[in-house]
C-alpha cells in the first residue's frame, strides 16, 4: 500500500479553479464513497477550504493515476485545466506535506490556527463514513500530536501577522483593561469584522460599530451584541469613545481633526487611540498633532508586523525539525507493516506444515507403525519442509555471485560466517 496526497492550494490554482474543486459539508456523503469506489483505493479522506482542495488516501501502488482522473471528473475540471494546478505526494512526502499542512506551515498566512480545526474536522467526516481505518487513521492521529507539539514547544501563533491581531494587541498594550474600554470601529467589512472578533476574545464588551448602511452594521455587530450608528451620528458618540478602529473603502478622511479636538475636549482631555487600517486613510494625519490623541496608521503597524512574522519564520525552522522527526517515525512504523506481514505468514507457514506432520504421524501410529519409524519421518518431512526453500534461494544467490543476498541470507538462517 502507498500513502498518497493529491490537491490543489492556493500557490498552485487560481482562485476561480478553486471554487469549481471545492467539496462542501453537503457533497461529502457522496463525494468519499465515490472515491472509494475507484480501483486500488482502500482508505480516504477530503480537505476542502477556501485555499486548498487535498485528498488523502491509502491506496494500492499504481492507483494515483485512477484517484486524479476522478477529482476531475467528479467535480467537471477537464483534465487540461486541472493538470497543471494538482500536486501529488507518495509515502514520506505525502506524510511530510500532511504534518506542514496541520502545523499551518503551508497556509498562506504562516502558522495560523484555522487549519488545524478544519482537518480535524475533515477527518471526523471521513470516519462518520468509514472511509478510514487503520493506516489512515494513524497517521491522521499523529499529525495532530505534531500538531500540537509544534504549537506548544515552538510558539508559532504567539505572535499575529494581520493588522487587525495587531492593531487589538497595541490597543491591549495602552489600555490595561479592554473591558473597561468604549470601542468604536468604523466600517464592516473583513477586516473590522475580524477586529471585532480579536476584541471579544480579549473581554471587550462596549463595542459600536459605524457603517454607512445600517443593515451591513448589524450584520457584523449582532455576532457581538454591539451598538450600530451611521456615519453622520459618530460626532455624537465619539467623546464617549476610548479607543477608535476604522477601516473603511472611503476616498475621504471621515474623521478630520476638528472633529477629534472636540470630542476630546469634551472628554476633559482624557486620551483617546485612534488605529487606522485603511488605504487610504480614514484619520486626517493631523489629528496625531492633538495633545491626547494617539494615531496609528497602516505603516505604523508594519513594523510589528514584521517583526511578528520574523518570530513566525524562526519557529516555523523549528517546526520543521520535528515534523522531519514525527514523519520518520511513523515512516518506520508504515515500513514495519511488510515486515509484519511476512512474519505472520512465515510463522503461518511453519504452523500448517507442523499440523501437516503432526496429523500424518498420529495417523501413522493408529495404524500400528513403529513409533520411532513414524518420529523419524516426521522429523525427516518437516526438516525438508523447513531447509528446501532457503537451500534453493542460497543457490541461487551462489550462482548470481551476489555476496550480499549470501550474506543476508546466512544471518537470517543463524549461519556461522566463514
Amino acid at each position: 500500500m502507498q500513502l498518497l496526497v493529491l490537491g490543489v492550494n492556493h500557490t498552485s490554482a487560481s482562485l476561480s479553479l478553486r471554487e469549481r474543486l471545492t467539496f462542501g459539508p453537503e457533497m461529502l456523503s457522496d463525494a468519499l464513497p465515490a472515491l472509494l469506489a475507484q480501483p486500488g483505493v482502500a482508505e480516504a479522506a477530503i480537505l476542502s477550504t477556501c485555499n486548498r482542495t487535498e485528498l488523502y488516501c491509502c491506496v494500492q501502488a499504481g492507483a494515483a493515476e485512477g484517484v486524479r482522473r476522478w477529482l476531475g471528473e467528479y467535480q467537471k475540471v477537464n483534465a487540461a485545466e486541472l493538470e497543471p494546478a494538482l500536486y501529488q505526494h507518495l509515502d514520506g512526502e505525502a506524510v511530510r506535506h500532511l504534518m506542514r499542512v496541520a502545523c499551518g506551515l503551508d497556509s498562506l498566512v504562516l502558522g495560523e490556527p484555522q487549519i488545524l480545526g478544519q482537518l480535524k474536522q475533515a477527518l471526523a467526516s471521513a470516519r462518520e463514513q468509514g472511509a478510514i481505518r487503520a493506516l489512515l487513521g494513524r497517521l491522521l492521529d499523529r499529525t495532530f500530536s505534531v500538531a500540537k507539539r509544534v504549537r506548544t514547544e515552538t510558539g508559532i501563533g504567539a505572535h499575529g501577522v494581520s493588522v487587525a491581531y495587531v492593531a487589538v494587541s497595541l490597543a491591549r498594550q495602552i489600555f490595561a483593561d479592554l473591558a473597561k474600554l468604549r470601542v468604536l470601529l468604523i466600517g464592516a467589512g473583513e477586516t473590522i469584522e475580524l477586529v471585532g472578533k480579536h476584541l471579544v476574545a480579549q473581554g471587550a464588551t462596549g463595542l459600536t460599530v459605524a457603517n454607512r448602511t445600517l443593515a451591513r452594521a448589524q450584520a457584523v455587530a449582532g455576532e457581538w451584541g454591539a451598538d450600530v450608528i451611521t456615519l453622520n451620528e459618530i460626532p455624537e458618540v465619539l467623546p464617549q469613545v476610548d479607543l477608535v478602529i476604522s477601516s473603511t473603502a472611503s476616498p475621504l478622511p471621515i474623521l478630520g481633526k476638528g472633529l477629534v479636538e472636540r470630542a476630546l475636549k469634551q472628554r476633559r482631555h482624557r486620551p483617546m487611540l485612534l488605529i487606522d487600517l485603511a488605504v487610504p486613510r480614514d484619520v486626517e494625519p493631523e489629528v496625531a498633532e492633538l495633545a491626547d490623541a494617539y494615531l496609528y496608521a497602516v505603516d505604523d503597524l508594519q513594523s510589528i508586523i514584521e517583526e511578528n512574522q520574523s518570530s513566525r519564520l524562526q519557529a516555523a525552522r523549528q517546526a520543521e525539525l520535528l515534523i522531519g522527526e514525527a514523519r520518520d517515525d511513523f515512516m518506520a512504523w508504515f515500513a514495519g507493516l511488510d515486515s509484519q506481514v511476512l512474519i505472520r505468514r512465515f510463522r503461518d507457514q511453519g504452523e500448517r506444515w507442523q499440523q501437516q506432520e503432526l496429523a500424518r504421524a498420529l495417523q501413522a501410529l493408529a495404524q500400528g507403525e513403529a513409533p520411532a519409524e513414524v518420529l523419524s519421518g516426521l522429523a525427516h518431512r518437516l526438516t525438508h519442509k523447513l531447509q528446501h526453500h532457503p537451500t534453493a534461494a542460497l543457490r541461487e544467490a551462489a550462482q548470481r555471485q551476489d555476496s550480499e543476498a549470501l550474506a543476508l541470507l546466512s544471518q537470517a538462517l543463524g549461519l556461522e560466517s566463514h
